[in-house]
């Protein structure tokens, strides 16, 4: 027999797939939504249902957007001749909050991981040439700043990139940076403060 409305269980459930939430997380939140006078509970609900109806990938930098290119993309302050190679989407917002980086940005989805199970073909290398071949068309030369986090896996994914436009680099069409200074190894750039990654990027060397 079970003490809960089955109702309930769900919702703990749900709960408990989040990120760094166990049971007991899961339970205190799901009591605050049923306790909650004011119809929380179903504003949580349709906000999530909004964003998984109208929330997708951007067309050129694959960060979340609800359009087809996203807001950064498409702005014509950005400069075009820096693309900034990050993980996930939350790096994206971490370097925006910091307000120390103008170019564009390129989210390829993780890391490569033999651990566990992600190759190169798990991630977006084929969309990140050709955004690249894409951002040539008008211009000299382009930098590529590898913004992987300082992990055994982040090195891996960097030293991949450079091997993908070896011969770019040999033409001379690109530049390749790594951010350096300011990111101690295992640390999340989602994580990272203003000061942090400003010296980060004003830290990056040639790779």
């Amino acid at each position: 027999m079970s003490v809960l409305p089955r109702s309930v269980e769900q919702v703990i459930e749900e709960f408990s797939r989040l990120p760094g939430v166990g049971p007991k997380s899961a339970s205190r939140m799901a009591y605050h939504y049923l306790r909650s006078p004011n119809g929380d509970a179903t504003k949580l609900a349709n906000a999530l249902k909004d964003m998984d109806e109208s929330v997708k990938n951007c067309k050129s930098c694959f960060n979340v957007t609800d359009k087809e290119e996203c807001d950064l993309c498409s702005s014509p302050l950005r400069k075009k001749d820096k693309l900034c190679i990050v993980e996930e989407p939350l790096d994206v917002v971490a370097f925006e909050n910091s307000a120390v980086y103008d170019g564009l940005y390129f989210v390829l989805g993780g890391v490569i991981s033999p651990a566990e199970g992600v190759g190169e073909d798990e991630l977006r290398f084929k969309e990140l040439e050709g955004r690249v071949k894409e951002l040539l068309k008008d211009k000299d030369i382009v930098e590529i700043i590898v913004a992987t986090n300082p992990s055994l896996e982040g090195e891996a994914t960097a030293s991949y990139i450079i091997d993908l436009f070896k011969n770019l680099l040999k033409e001379g069409k690109i530049k390749i940076t790594r951010l350096a200074m300011g990111l101690p190894t295992g640390a999340d750039l989602e994580y990272a403060d203003r000061l942090t990654l400003k010296k980060a990027l004003e830290g990056r060397r040639d790779i």
